[in-house]
């Protein structure tokens, strides 16, 4: 078996094939010189931290010896011969597979604006790319974040508890367009603006001037800001091109159907990566999330080896924004039924109604303690495809646990 990408859904694809009771050879490819690492913390803890915590591992040299799986670290895959179940590494090397899994990841997405040279826009993705942010946010330092995304705001959140003075600029008419309703948005803003950091929606960035070592963020409308750092969080795109040279089919990510596996059977994908339809939603997904990641990792190595089962997982997101978590259960759509739960001074609970009241998607924002059980219960309704009464679920008095009946 081979795995090409050594992130959240290779790790765990790897750790399930033993588990599962795979005997043969495991390679698991990583193109990054270290182990396996988190990459959750890299917007979180490894910029807060005084000293450098070091990436947070998902495994040791010592467990990938003990389970049999031989880690390639610094390598990566340059081409797939489908024919020969083969493929050729960047050092030249080949290895002959029976199953082949794709994990290879995204990467995020630039701007495609004039950008002076020496201008320095960083992106997030790696935990080299964290150590380069972390030199930049300090008291003093300006700090400019393009973006207002799950990746950019918390790149905000960090940088303005380390004293730098933050500025969000986000192209569209709110923050979290595609992944909160407009309400919770307006409070994730409000937790933001009362931390310092300014926000500005509806602004287009145009160009990058550079002048006395600083860069200078240029909007449409003239406005400019000043910033020591100008970081991009704009989204990410699908590490497709190994997939595509291989002549697998690609559709907004390599193309999957229910069980995992591309269009050629011995080939199946996980994470970022990959789309797949969706029999909770009846649509086509592409997710991009950790435990999507590790979920998919462990049903890809079980259909490999033969379970032939549907991956339809709730989708389930996270993200810390300082003292308050945000949880997200579902997908959620414009045409959905908002109905608001509100717990107090301690969280606020949004659910989504399909057509017919059917739970689609939940996310709440505020104190872990108090919306971790409340989205778990919803994750649940969910996955069971209950329909329950919107006055139920705006009341904070009645359990969300007693709707599952």
């Amino acid at each position: 078996m081979v795995i090409v990408g050594a992130g959240e859904a290779g790790t765990a694809a790897a750790i399930a094939l033993r588990e599962g009771g795979w005997r043969g050879l495991v390679f698991l490819i990583g193109n990054e010189s270290a182990l396996p690492y988190e990459r959750p913390p890299l917007s979180k803890v490894t910029l807060i931290e005084e000293t450098d915590p070091g990436p947070k591992l998902l495994v040791t040299h010592e467990r990938l010896s003990e389970l049999g799986i031989r880690y390639l670290e610094g390598k990566t895959v340059e081409t797939i011969d489908r024919a020969a179940h083969r493929v050729t590494l960047s050092d030249g090397a080949q290895l002959f597979y029976e199953r082949l899994l794709l994990t290879t990841g995204a990467r995020p997405r630039t701007l495609n604006i004039p950008a002076a040279a020496g201008s320095g826009l960083a992106t997030l993705r790696t935990y080299a790319d964290a150590l380069a942010i972390r030199k930049f946010i300090s008291r003093r330092c300006e700090v400019v974040v393009i973006g207002g995304g799950f990746i950019g705001l918390e790149v905000a959140a960090s940088a303005v508890s380390r004293g730098a003075s933050v500025t969000v600029i986000e192209a569209g008419p709110r923050l979290l367009m595609r992944a909160v309703p407009a309400p919770m948005a307006e409070l994730i803003r409000a937790k933001h603006e009362r931390s310092g950091v300014r926000i500005e929606t509806g602004a287009t960035v145009e160009r990058i001037d550079i002048k006395e070592n600083s860069s200078t963020v240029v909007l449409s409308d003239g406005r400019t800001h000043v910033a020591n750092l100008a970081l991009v969080g704009i989204g990410v795109l699908p590490n497709v091109e190994l997939a595509q040279a291989a002549g697998l089919a690609i559709n907004n990510g390599i193309m999957l159907d229910e069980t995992l596996a591309t269009s050629d059977p011995d080939i199946f994908a996980a994470g970022d990566c990959c789309s797949f339809p969706h029999r909770l939603y009846g649509a086509r997904v592409r997710l991009e999330a950790w435990r999507n990641a590790r979920q998919q990792g462990a049903a890809a190595a079980a259909n490999i080896l033969g379970a032939n089962l549907p991956y339809d997982n709730v989708p389930w997101f996270w993200s810390d924004q300082y003292d308050e978590t945000l949880q997200i259960a579902g997908l959620c759509h414009e045409e959905d039924v908002l109905i608001a739960r509100v717990l107090g001074a301690r969280a606020q609970l949004f659910f989504h109604l399909a057509a017919g009241g059917r739970l689609v998607a939940a996310s709440g924002f505020g104190s872990l303690g108090a919306i971790a059980k409340e989205i778990r219960f919803a994750e649940m309704m969910i996955a069971r495809r209950l329909a329950p009464k919107a006055e139920a679920l705006a009341d904070p008095a009645v359990s969300l646990k007693s709707l599952l009946g």
